[in-house]
């Protein structure tokens, strides 16, 4: 009789759980074209940005005759490309960080709190769906949208916490302290 009282309470849990609300930013919607036998296929090309302003960010892109379409099946594939990122307290990143994606190079480095967020194009966009309120980037190289959001999805994967770096070198969290 209990364990159905246990299963019962699990689930009514679940339920009280407020839901995540998701930011879904289009960044992109171009027009391509596929030569075909019987002429040229027109089709979009959409890059969304996903993120939970808790941490939770990924980048979807997809193809489709109708630009609605696209934009769903791009959300879609951002849930799948999810990223977790380790926030401090002041809504900022642990360290500086670098990422690469083509020719494009993103350089992001923790600021002050009341910074507030100074980045441009689809880096900015990208940062503020994450959830990070106190940063500072800068894009070199490429100019192209999906490429620098890509650039900045790498360099925020290679964030880690001083207890990720403690456990990787087998020491003690006061070792960094000291």
């Amino acid at each position: 009789m209990s364990e159905k009282r246990e299963n019962r309470r699990r689930r009514d849990s679940r339920r009280t759980q407020p839901p995540v609300k998701w930011v879904e930013k289009v960044i992109e919607v171009n027009r391509v074209t596929k030569v075909i036998k019987g002429g040229k296929k027109l089709s979009f090309r959409v890059v969304v940005v996903i993120g939970n302003n808790l941490g939770k960010v990924g980048v979807g892109i997809a193809k489709a005759d109708d630009v609605t379409k696209a934009v769903q099946k791009a959300i879609n594939n951002g849930r799948k490309n999810l990223i977790i990122i380790p926030l401090t307290n002041n809504k900022t990143i642990p360290h500086l960080t670098i990422g690469r994606f083509g020719a494009s190079n993103v350089i992001i480095r923790p600021a002050a709190p009341g910074s507030g967020v100074i980045a441009g194009g689809s880096s900015r966009i990208v940062l503020e769906a994450a959830g990070i309120q106190n940063i500072l980037a800068k894009r070199l190289g490429s100019n192209n949208l999906l490429n620098n959001a890509q650039a900045t999805i790498d360099a925020l994967k290679n964030l880690r916490t001083l207890k990720q770096i403690a456990k990787q070198r087998d020491l003690s969290l006061t070792h960094f302290y000291n």
